[in-house]
């Protein structure tokens, strides 16, 4: 049950301004069509210089759901409107084909294209003449949105209602232990990439042929681990370490045959085939506590470890596959309600906590679970999901389906939420070229302090979309 009243969801269709959405991804461009669709008038500002810049930061890799789950319905229905023909519905596309075949169609829509402004990074979102601790006439006063423009301008919008939708990618978990950065993390960070470099493409000269370390148990450390070892079949003088926090694989190497989405299924096999034959140096119970950077131009890594210190020597490059957390400061003038240990909406925190879910046990939700103290504000998508890993992007389209319906009064539509999301697999893990996105660091079992009870999944209609895990940062 939400914290806050269903009534808190203001009808907006009398107010004569725009709704803001943060960020021009997979879901906020899909809130954008929902949007049109129930008559109201979005304005997309996305902070990159390209439509869904996140994404194209991992374009290289190939997500493991077909196209047939990564089209939000809205937009698809938008796009055919302009001639366009949905992609083989079976094919996997890579991050570069999902943007450049969806997504970049998708947002040159006249109906789209007049509505989005690139280079546009949004810096605080409030109300107008009303920070957060006034109470009095707050909701009499609109939103007031500032964007910071690539030319050193700054933008005032005034909005009906703001949709965040800005993800986590942007925003890397440090690699020390304990949630901060590593002492000399910061003075190391050119032999640094957080994230999921392309090893086998236009960062192949960065790796071949020397010593990279890979922190993280989740799909980013998968796909650079897997790449890194092709790169070696090449050049046999590239070394690959894999240190993790924990001893417990069974996470990263996923589910298996039993898995329904096969190609993630598959990343466990060729994962632990790839560790068992000896192609890289695993290290477990290892938590980053130092970079040194003394002996340049190489780094020396200095971690904790049940028997103490221990200090891997001669490391050309580190790969940070930590995952990531939500960008807060822009919304700090809202007033927010999030979860203590996932910094996630705080309704959703029972349903997605990793320590008791992975992506096929989190049941539908929609604008109910996500409102807000601050009638009108609503974040999704990733960054709704705060650090924890389990986000889907066929989760984030039925979040902002729900949250439109409401927004024009039809509460009953809007908490008719439907989602079907394939048993076993691991949501943070992927084949090479394969990716389902995480958005917190790869966390055992029991982490977090008084997990909350894990929720019951609800059943879905026959008709309910089947799930995919791609990417919605």
């Amino acid at each position: 049950m939400a914290h806050h009243a269903q009534n808190a969801i203001p009808n907006i269709t009398h107010i004569p301004l725009p709704v803001v959405i943060i960020g021009a991804g997979p879901v906020g461009l899909a809130a954008a069509a929902h949007a049109l669709e129930e008559g109201l008038e979005p304005i997309v500002f996305e902070a990159g210089k390209t439509v869904a810049d996140s994404i194209n930061d991992w374009g290289h890799v190939r997500l493991f759901s077909p196209w047939r789950f990564n089209i939000n319905a809205a937009a698809r229905r938008l796009l055919e409107t302009n001639g366009w023909s949905q992609p083989d519905p079976d094919d996997l596309p890579t991050g570069h084909e999902l943007v450049s075949r969806y997504l970049q169609p998708l947002a040159e829509h006249p109906l789209i294209a007049g509505r989005l402004k690139l280079n546009a990074r949004v810096v605080s979102v409030t109300r107008q003449g009303r920070d957060k601790v006034i109470s009095q006439g707050r909701t009499d006063h609109p939103f007031l949105v500032r964007v910071h423009l690539a030319d050193g301008t700054q933008l005032d919008v005034e909005a009906a209602a703001v949709i965040d939708a800005s993800g986590t990618w942007k925003t890397p978990n440090p690699i020390g232990d304990g949630g901060i950065e590593a002492m000399g993390e910061a003075a190391a960070r050119d032999h640094i990439h957080y994230g999921i470099p392309d090893v086998l493409g236009r960062a192949k000269h960065r790796y071949s042929g020397r010593t990279t370390l890979v922190v993280g148990a989740g799909h980013s450390a998968a796909n650079a681990l897997l790449d890194l070892a092709a790169l070696a079949e090449d050049d046999p003088a590239t070394k690959i370490v894999w240190a993790v926090r924990g001893n417990n694989l069974a996470r990263v190497f996923g589910g298996g045959d039993n898995d329904q989405l096969p190609a993630r299924g598959a990343l466990g096999d060729r994962l632990k085939a790839l560790t068992e034959r000896g192609a890289l140096t695993l290290i477990t119970n290892f938590s980053v506590t130092k970079f040194s950077t003394a002996a340049h131009p190489r780094l020396t890594v200095t971690g904790g470890t049940p028997s103490g210190e221990r200090h891997l020597t001669d490391i050309d490059e580190v790969i940070a596959a930590t995952g990531q957390r939500p960008d807060l400061d822009m919304i700090r003038e809202v007033r927010t309600d999030l979860n203590s240990a996932l910094e996630s909406v705080r309704d959703l925190a029972p349903l997605i906590d990793p320590n008791v879910h992975s992506c096929g046990t989190i049941r539908p939700h929609g604008a109910r679970e996500l409102t807000q103290p601050e009638p009108g504000f609503f974040i999704v998508g990733m960054k709704s999901y705060g650090r924890a890993p389990t986000f889907l992007m066929t989760t984030g389209y039925e979040q902002v389906r729900s949250i439109f319906a409401a927004l024009v009064g039809d509460h009953t539509r809007a908490n008719t939420v439907q989602l079907a999301l394939p048993e076993t697999g691991v949501c943070s893990s992927s084949i090479p070229g394969v990716v389902c996105c995480e958005g917190g660091k790869d966390t055992p079992i029991n982490e977090f302090a008084d997990p909350p009870e894990p929720a019951a999944p609800a059943a879905a209609p026959e008709t309910a979309n089947a799930a995919n895990c791609g990417c919605g940062c």
